[in-house]
């Protein structure tokens, strides 16, 4: 069964669940300007910027996707780490890739400066990689 990237659904008391999950596991590092996970989702949950990856009927990844009018940029990317490692935050960058392509804009991955993580990531995925 593949990961399905959607929009998560605030209506949805599930996915406040799985979205705190998720974020429990990010690294402090991941969060700013966000003083905790809680604060990322209360601020983008329904705003139509959290994509979210769903397997077997749970979020287990998540990110944010920012779309400006010269490129959009995703960010606060994480996955849960009982499921890392297995195709989500690939699942998530396809996606917000594909999403960008069909609006004609680049799309950016976005990190603090000198995460090695990110730059690999980026890298990995031939992304421009934005520091904040």
């Amino acid at each position: 069964m593949p990961v399905i990237v959607e929009t998560p659904s605030p209506e949805n008391p599930q996915n406040l669940i799985d979205l705190n999950k998720i974020y429990r596991d990010a690294p402090d590092w991941l969060l700013p300007p966000y003083a905790d996970g809680a604060a990322l989702i209360q601020a983008n949950l329904g705003t139509g910027r959290l994509l979210a990856g769903r397997f077997n009927d749970r979020l287990l990844g998540a990110a944010l996707l920012e779309r400006d009018n010269d490129c959009w940029r995703l960010s606060h990317l994480c996955v849960r780490a009982i499921t890392r490692n297995r195709g989500v935050a690939r699942r998530l960058l396809d996606e917000a890739s594909r999403l960008a392509r069909e609006a004609g804009k680049p799309l950016h991955l976005v990190a603090p400066a000198g995460q090695l993580e990110a730059q690999a990531l980026a890298a990995r995925h031939g992304l421009p990689l934005d520091s904040h």
